[in-house]
Parts: structure tokens; C-alpha cells; sequence
């Protein structure tokens, strides 16, 4: 089973991966546009496509919030707990504290939840509020973290970032449109259909031509506590949530997948918009992402158990 899983999932993520890195060796892709291009223009269209055909009870959309609230707050509870032994400085302690509770939900959880779910409307509707949660939490206190010491004014920038981001519009309004039932047009949907469909390979390229811009350093012992955390810890609180709530099937392997992610790219152009520890968490991104191969391998492994 483990074989079959890195060959059929695994394997083809890094392939696509590993073509955004040699075409960003290669033509110096424009990070900027390709940025864009994902977060507003495929990942909008996937997100509504997902809610439109979303099988998922208001009841379901409640605990999957609950999971994420839960899991988000232990995550940050342990980086203060780890932050204050180690004496960590301010602007640390905000690029640790990022490190762990951004990951990479949208250009690398959807793909994987895409290839392991096989496109199941449940399991994507799961994955795209994990996400949506994620860009929340981003331009909330992902932003603030590392901006605290530019107080004058922030609240508003704050909020005219979050009120920026087409997903959470999309994702109400494709809630809304599948609550009511309405049909889309053959000239809507077949657009949407064509520009979800590109979701995974656009998405890993764009990762692989991110994090292969930095390059690879293993100085740095935060790192490490960083993304053992991450990569260990943060999917053992997903399985303990997941038993504590009494979840089972799709819903339970989605919440599980899902708390395996890497750290997320959104740290690294975080720390690089406001000069906060750029390099620290460039090299979170970096490593947790390369050996992600082993754990969400083993992570998808348990997960078939809550079928």
C-alpha cells in the first residue's frame, strides 16, 4: 500500500513540483504573475466549483470549523511554549509561530486531497474551507504577527487585505448557489469546469518555482524544531481531534490529510514582505515540503483506516 501511494499520489506532486523548478531554473518564471494567476483566478474557481458541488451537512461545516479553530490554537499554544525556552526575540517568535499554523492548504493540500479523493465533491468541499480558513487566518493574524510593531494604522490595512481575497467570496457564494439549487449556465460552468481542472498542475508548478528560489541551508536549528512540529505534531492533534469528535469516513480522511500539510509558502512572502526572518522561514517552506514525501505517505497510509 505504502508503494502504491507514493507512486500513484506522491510521486506524480513531486514530478509536477520538480517541472516549476527546472522551468524557474531555467526562464526565471515571473513569481509575481504566477502568484496571481493561482490565488485569483484558479484557486477562486475551485473553491466555488467545490461548494457548488459540495455534499456537505451544516452540520459538517460547523465541525470542520471546530477541527480547524481547535487545531489552530493548540498549534499556537506550542509555539509559545517552545518560544519561550528557546528566548526567542518578538519578530521570531511571530516567524515560529507562523511557521506552524500557515501551511500550504491551497497549491499543495489541493492537488494531494484532488489525486487521493479522486475529485470527490466531499472531500474537495472539506479541503477548500481548510483553505479558505487558511487565507482567513493569513491576512488576520498571520499579517498582524509580523507587523505588530506598525501599529499606526494596521487594523485597517488588515482588513482591506482580507477583504481583498476572492476566495472566501466565492466559497459563500458557492454555498449559497447550491443551498438554493440554482443551475448554472452551460457558458458559466464549462469556463469554471476548464479553469478547475488546471488546479493541480498550475498550482505545483508555481510551488516548485517558488521554493526552489531559495536556496537549501541546514544551519539553522529552529528550523528543525519548526518542522518536526509541523510535520509530526500538527497531524497527531488532527488524529486526536478527529477520534475526540467521532468522525469517520471522507470528513475524517480529508481532516487528517489536511493537518499534514507543509508549512505554507504565505509564511515565506510574509517574513519577505515585511522583512521579518525571511531565511528562517524560506527554509521552513523548503524542508518541510521535501520531507513531507515521507510523512504524508504514511499520513494517507492511516488515514484509509477511517473509511
Amino acid at each position: 500500500m505504502l508503494l502504491q501511494i507514493l507512486l500513484d499520489i506522491i510521486l506524480p506532486i513531486f514530478v509536477l513540483i520538480g517541472f516549476g523548478a527546472l522551468m524557474q531554473r531555467a526562464f526565471r518564471l515571473d513569481l509575481y504573475t504566477l502568484a496571481k494567476i493561482n490565488f485569483y483566478y484558479i484557486t477562486p474557481a475551485a473553491v466555488f466549483m467545490s461548494m457548488y458541488q459540495a455534499e456537505m451537512s451544516p452540520s459538517l461545516l460547523g465541525t470542520v470549523a471546530l477541527f480547524y479553530a481547535v487545531y489552530v490554537f493548540i498549534l499556537y499554544l506550542i509555539s509559545a511554549a517552545v518560544s519561550k525556552p528557546l528566548g526567542f526575540k518578538r519578530g521570531m517568535k511571530a516567524a515560529f509561530t507562523n511557521s506552524l499554523i500557515l501551511d500550504n492548504s491551497g497549491n499543495y493540500g489541493l492537488p494531494i486531497n484532488d489525486l487521493v479523493f479522486k475529485g470527490d465533491p466531499l472531500a474537495a468541499s472539506v479541503q477548500a474551507l481548510i483553505m479558505s480558513f487558511q487565507s482567513l487566518l493569513t491576512f488576520t493574524y498571520g499579517t498582524i504577527s509580523v507587523q505588530s510593531a506598525k501599529a499606526e494604522g494596521f487594523g485597517k490595512q488588515a482588513l482591506i487585505g482580507f477583504l481583498k481575497m476572492p476566495v472566501p467570496y466565492c466559497l459563500v457564494l458557492g454555498l449559497v448557489l447550491h443551498a438554493l439549487n440554482v443551475p448554472l449556465p452551460e457558458f458559466v460552468s464549462k469556463p469554471l469546469l476548464y479553469i478547475d481542472h488546471s488546479l493541480v498542475a498550475v498550482a505545483l508548478l508555481t510551488l516548485g518555482a517558488q521554493i526552489v528560489k531559495y536556496p537549501l541551508q541546514l544551519t539553522r536549528l529552529e528550523v528543525y524544531y519548526s518542522v518536526l512540529i509541523r510535520l509530526l505534531i500538527a497531524p497527531a492533534i488532527g488524529l486526536c481531534l478527529v477520534l475526540l469528535l467521532g468522525l469517520k469516513g471522507i470528513p475524517a480522511q480529508a481532516l487528517l490529510i489536511a493537518s499534514g500539510m507543509p508549512t505554507g509558502v504565505n509564511t515565506s512572502i510574509l517574513a519577505e514582505e515585511y522583512n521579518n526572518e525571511p531565511d528562517f522561514a524560506a527554509q521552513t517552506v523548503l524542508v518541510s515540503t521535501l520531507l513531507n514525501i515521507v510523512t504524508i505517505t504514511g499520513l494517507i497510509t492511516l488515514a484509509k483506516h477511517f473509511a
